[in-house]
């Protein structure tokens, strides 16, 4: 099943900056064939749901690895089955709407 999810991952307890661990994710969605697209509190993620989940799971483990004490994580999921949805064709709808 495809699943279409905003996630937000926030390392705690290893100062104010966390752009190096989001890069971290972001390379870790891009190896496992995700699509993605990062905004300024987090990154929209499209892909099969196992593999969208898995990658999450890494994230965590990754940076847990890499020495982060705590890891609080958000995610606002969904999916469809009734047509294939595109995080483009979400975007595109409602930009047509505002014209």
């Amino acid at each position: 099943m495809k699943v279409i999810a905003d996630v937000c991952i926030v390392p705690i307890g290893i100062g104010v900056s966390v752009s190096k661990e989001v890069a971290v994710c972001e390379r870790i969605f891009a190896e496992a064939g995700l699509k993605t697209h990062l905004h300024a509190y987090g990154t929209n993620v499209e892909g099969g749901w196992d593999e969208v989940f898995a990658a999450v799971k890494r994230c965590h483990e990754v940076l847990h690895g890499m020495g982060v004490p705590r890891i609080s994580s958000s995610m606002r999921f969904g999916t469809r089955v009734d047509r294939d949805q595109s995080m483009e064709d979400k975007v595109r709808s409602v930009e047509q709407k505002l014209s």
